[in-house]
């Protein structure tokens, strides 16, 4: 028994579909925890939620036009976060502009879906994920994340360190806060369009905030959290793959629970007293460009 076990697995591994999701999960695994750190830096939580309801009406506008439908959420989202962008000089006000985001894109999806009299019950399909579906562009997608997100924190490692800390602070030290507020933000939004397909978007938490939030833990400056969340990211879309494929179950809730349950853990680990997350500069020592 446990030989045929054995070689149905093999014989798993061996089809294109599986190793293309393979590849997307160790793809996203490289840019998408990294993002999850933008989200804790910049305390915008919700929107994993606003930029599923953007997607569907990307989707939405995708399916009226004829136009591939996961292409037109990841740009609908990308235009989403620069929209939004602007607001992050006010008090909370990319929290508040979350919520607005919601209500309207839920809104202007519902009424796109009732005037096309296209099939809202596809749309809304395509938020639940289907990681064997994954094509060659959504692993084009994630490559450009995997190689971008991590590039622009190694390019700009001391401007986006402050940014992350205090905007105030990063404002008076010289850092161009809006422009670098929205190129994180549509990377947010990319990242969070680009992995519906793997998890769908109620489950994308398992790839971008909960490496994060067990890396933010377990580092002490950003460039080790971002190295932990880049680990941890791998280690778990890896084996929640591999256990998903064994006791073949849905991948997508698997990996939010092996996911969470490293978050547990590494919130078991005493608290570093130097949770100096940014690095160590002051206004009067500009940082690097």
């Amino acid at each position: 028994m446990n030989g045929f076990k054995f070689g149905h697995f093999g014989e798993l591994l061996s089809l294109l579909p599986v190793q293309r999701a393979g590849l997307a999960l160790l793809l996203a695994a490289v840019g998408l925890p990294v993002v999850g750190v933008v989200i804790v830096g910049l305390d915008i939580m919700p929107v994993r939620f606003a930029m599923m309801h953007v997607a569907l009406l990307g989707i939405a506008i995708g399916m009226l036009t004829g136009l591939d439908p996961a292409v037109c959420a990841i740009v609908t989202c990308a235009l989403a976060g620069a929209g939004i962008s602007p607001l992050a000089r006010t008090p909370d006000g990319l929290s508040g502009a979350m919520g607005l985001l919601m209500s309207l894109a839920i809104a202007a999806a519902l009424l796109v879906l009732a005037v096309s009299g296209v099939n809202a019950a596809g749309a809304f399909a395509l938020l639940w994920g289907s990681i064997l579906s994954v094509g060659d562009g959504d692993v084009a997608v994630l490559a450009a994340l995997a190689v971008v997100v991590p590039g622009l924190f190694r390019w700009r490692r001391r401007q986006v360190a402050l940014l992350l800390h205090d905007r105030e602070l990063a404002v008076c030290a010289g850092v161009p806060a809006q422009r670098l507020t929205l190129i994180l933000l549509v990377l947010v939004a990319v990242a969070v369009a680009g992995a519906i397909r793997l998890t769908g978007a109620l489950l994308v938490d398992a790839l971008t905030l909960l490496p994060a939030l067990a890396a933010r833990r377990l580092g002490r400056s950003l460039g080790s959290i971002v190295g932990w969340a880049i680990g941890i990211g791998t280690a778990v879309n890896l084996v929640g793959f591999l256990l998903a494929l064994v006791l073949d179950l849905p991948p997508g809730p698997i990996l939010v629970l092996v996911a969470g349950a490293t978050a547990l853990v590494a919130h078991l680990v005493p608290e570093r007293r130097n949770r100096s997350w940014h690095v160590s500069t002051s206004p009067s020592s500009p940082p690097s460009h």
